[in-house]
């Protein structure tokens, strides 16, 4: 049996357990913490300020990663017609946008600089192919560029965590 729940307490509705804060699971009658990287693929922070409150300014995200409406209609499937950069937009356009908002942000904590972030969004990269990130997000490649940024985070923290270990 494997059940989800949370240390600290449970927010639920009728039949469903959601976890906030701390989330184990049980095996087998065995606890298991789990693993921080699973939370890795979010931001942090909103370190270019994306958002304001709960709500995310889509025209900011567009204008940082370059795109323009004709892209952010073949990315999504929307018709040109029907993007917009407000609350009504379609649901395809508010979720990629929020999704490019997230890889921006992750990216932005590597660099702690906003110029480094939109170079490094439109320049070529060999490790993904030599075609840039904006590229793979036009393409509709968020979910394999998320893992590769992801990865370079985890890698880069894993030599961080080497290096101060051996400097001691």
């Amino acid at each position: 049996m494997i059940g989800w729940a949370n240390l600290v307490g449970i927010w639920s509705l009728p039949g469903i357990y959601l976890p906030t804060v701390v989330i184990y699971w049980a095996v087998g009658g065995q606890q298991a913490v789990a693993n921080p990287n699973l939370f890795d693929t979010v931001s942090r922070r909103d370190s270019l300020r994306f958002w304001q409150g709960n709500a995310l300014n889509y025209q900011k995200v567009r204008d940082f990663a370059g795109f323009d409406v004709r892209d952010i209609a073949r990315m999504t499937g929307a018709a040109k017609s029907s993007v917009r950069f407000d609350a009504k937009a379609p649901r395809e356009v508010r979720e990629h946008l929020e999704n490019i908002a997230n890889i921006c942000n992750l990216v932005y904590q590597y660099f702690q600089d906003d110029v480094k972030t939109k170079l490094w969004l439109q320049t070529p990269n060999p490790m993904l192919g030599n075609v840039s990130p904006r590229d793979m997000l036009r393409f509709g490649r968020y979910a394999k560029l998320l893992r590769f940024v992801t990865q370079a985070m985890e890698e880069g923290s894993a030599e961080a965590s080497q290096a101060s270990a051996a400097a001691i």
